[in-house]
């Protein structure tokens, strides 16, 4: 297996990833979200690829000395092998290399089965309440 940096060939396997880990939104949304964050910045795009198959995805950005990663997904097919371990990791790894100091990730309250997998890589559990709201574009 390896982890390397997103590619435009990787876009179908990483949104069937995403569907069939149930954190694709609407097409458009995943589409559009994507993209900006590749032009804002591609390396913090990654995924995991096993015998020529994308296998799993982590997408990270950078703000100032702060770092977060969001829609870290695995295939059902691969997953309880390493392989989010190893996708985290790398991105970790990324942003320790631009001076990152602090990582953030957001999980939602109704998928809490994670928990245990951030906990065991070092990540504490924090006391947040967090508000949005969609603004038309």
């Amino acid at each position: 297996m390896i982890i390397r940096t997103f590619r435009l060939g990787d876009y179908a396997a990483i949104t069937r990833i995403w569907q069939e880990t149930e954190l694709n939104r609407t097409d458009t949304e995943t589409m559009d979200s994507l993209a900006k964050q590749l032009a804002w910045d591609s390396d913090l795009v990654m995924v995991a690829e096993e015998d020529g198959e994308v296998v799993g995805v982590i997408v990270g950005t950078i703000d100032g000395t702060r770092a977060y990663f969001y829609r870290l997904a695995v295939s059902r097919s691969s997953q309880s092998r390493g392989i989010g371990r190893k996708l985290v990791e790398a991105l970790e790894n990324r942003f320790h290399q631009r001076g990152v100091n602090q990582i953030l990730i957001m999980v939602n309250q109704a998928n809490e089965q994670v928990l245990p997998f951030y906990q065991a890589m070092g990540y504490e559990l924090q006391q947040y309440i967090t508000l949005s709201k969609k603004i038309s574009s």
